[in-house]
């Protein structure tokens, strides 16, 4: 995984909107946003700006209004999500996370069976 951008809760905002409908105008992000998050344009045109300097959203050259797109992945930026909160939270333990998640959540049948499927298809892999 190259180097991701740092992106904030709020920029994360604008970039799902982005992964699920690129390309997007500056003014169509905007439009999108501000019922959800009640931010003014003004605000939302700042996080946009911040995501193009951290280049994690590209504009298409000469276009007026601008044209955005990600230049990083959904799965890649989760990916340094989780793997940061681990780290933070559980000091880089999966298995302190998971037992955790196991020993706080009421897991169904379900759940169980899912997480047994996750599991043994990572054991497979390995």
């Amino acid at each position: 995984m190259k180097d991701m951008p740092k992106i904030s809760d709020s920029e994360w905002e604008v970039m799902k909107v982005l992964w699920d409908k690129s390309p997007l105008t500056s003014s169509e992000i905007v439009e999108m946003l501000k019922p959800a998050t009640k931010w003014s344009p003004t605000t939302i045109y700042t996080l946009i700006s911040r995501l193009v300097n951290k280049k994690a959203i590209g504009i298409k050259e000469g276009s007026s209004p601008y044209i955005c797109y990600p230049l990083v992945s959904r799965k890649d930026c989760s990916k340094k999500e989780y793997s940061s909160f681990i780290k933070k939270v559980y000091n880089g333990s999966l298995n302190l996370m998971l037992s955790n998640l196991v020993e706080e959540q009421d897991l169904s049948e379900e759940d169980i069976e899912e997480l047994k499927k996750i599991l043994d298809k990572s054991k497979d892999r390995g």
